[in-house]
């Protein structure tokens, strides 16, 4: 009989897996599909553009060499080909990372331009996200259950005011207090000019520095959201019964939050954290473009800005895969997080 109910379990959890890993490969075979078909939908053709930019540089136009070039450039920008050759190409350069080289910095390729920018938005992001998660979750947590506190209503207050404010508009309330009323903070850059990256203490420092005011502003615009939620689930499980015991029982209230109320909340936030980390790829977009910073989020601008078709294509495709990557994830941990979680 026990061994029948370990099969069983064997079993469903192996479905369960295997659905998630198809749903997973569902999701980022739509994602990827879309990121090729919308911009086939664009009136915009990046060949031509780039086409007309080169010619106006020149005096002379050979027809033949002009054709050449322009096959040359449908190649790297895959557009040569039936929709279908274009298609099966795309695919061909997702599984292997090679989105070719990229516009504004040929010939250097758009894999080595994502890489040298990806560890500065997974820097910041990633540390400001678990930071805010943390942080939000245990203030919250004490503020729902000492809700008629009067330093729980004065964070509740602030948290209703910064919630409804966007992380970009934040990002210059900072830098006018703290770069031109009180110059404290550098306003734009990852480090200092002139400075080269290393492992050294000082370059730590100088990037925590330049960091400061952009991790501020993110920190403190999903502190609003985060904490109301978390204060919300709070309020709502401290009148369950198993809380209500015990204190009955004298157990002191600081254990009560900690064991019994925080650690059950913080269940269903671990779906926000997850997804929350898989964005991360995508950068906070308006708020990199402020401070000048030089992560995915620039890049991307950058990229669109300056019609580099293949870069922007690299930084959907791979900014798709991390989404859904992070909700498989969250989708194979959370019957471990949650014990009341079953597999089906």
């Amino acid at each position: 009989m026990n061994l029948t109910n370990v099969g069983l379990k064997i079993s469903s959890g192996i479905a369960y897996v295997l659905s998630r890993l198809m749903v997973f490969a569902i999701v980022v075979y739509l994602g990827i599909t879309l990121c090729f078909v919308i911009p086939r939908l664009s009136p915009i053709n990046p060949v031509e553009t780039v086409l007309s930019r080169f010619l106006a540089y020149l005096d002379y136009q050979d027809p033949k060499e002009v054709e050449y070039l322009r096959n040359a450039l449908m190649e790297i920008y895959g557009l040569k080909g039936s929709l279908l050759e274009q298609y099966i190409g795309f695919w061909r350069r997702v599984i292997v990372g090679d989105f070719g080289p990229s516009l504004a910095n040929f010939p250097t390729p758009v894999s080595k331009i994502i890489g040298n920018s990806l560890p500065w938005t997974i820097g910041l992001l990633m540390t400001c996200t678990l930071l805010s998660w943390f942080i939000t979750n245990i203030i919250g947590g004490f503020a729902g259950y000492f809700n008629d506190r009067k330093w729980a209503k004065s964070l509740s207050a602030f948290a209703v005011i910064v919630n409804p404010i966007p992380y970009y508009i934040m990002a210059l309330l900072l830098i006018m207090l703290f770069s031109y009323a009180i110059p404290i903070f550098p306003m734009m850059g990852g480090m200092s000019i002139g400075m080269k990256a290393s492992l050294s203490l000082e370059f730590i420092l100088n990037v925590i520095y330049h960091s400061t005011l952009p991790a501020l502003s993110l920190i403190i615009v999903s502190y609003g959201g985060q904490f109301i939620t978390m204060r919300a689930l709070v309020i709502n499980t401290k009148v369950e019964d198993y809380v209500e015991f015990a204190e009955s029982l004298g157990i002191p209230k600081r254990t009560i939050v900690n064991r019994y109320i925080i650690r059950n909340c913080l269940l269903p936030r671990v779906t926000g954290l997850a997804l929350s980390l898989g964005g991360i790829f995508t950068g906070a977009l308006a708020m990199e473009v402020i401070f000048a910073y030089p992560g995915i989020g620039t890049l991307l601008q950058n990229a669109i800005l300056n019609g580099d078709y293949n870069l922007v294509m690299g930084i959907c495709t791979y900014s798709i895969i991390s989404i859904a990557f992070a909700t498989l994830l969250l989708d194979l941990l959370y019957p471990l997080v949650d014990p009341r979680i079953r597999y089906r």
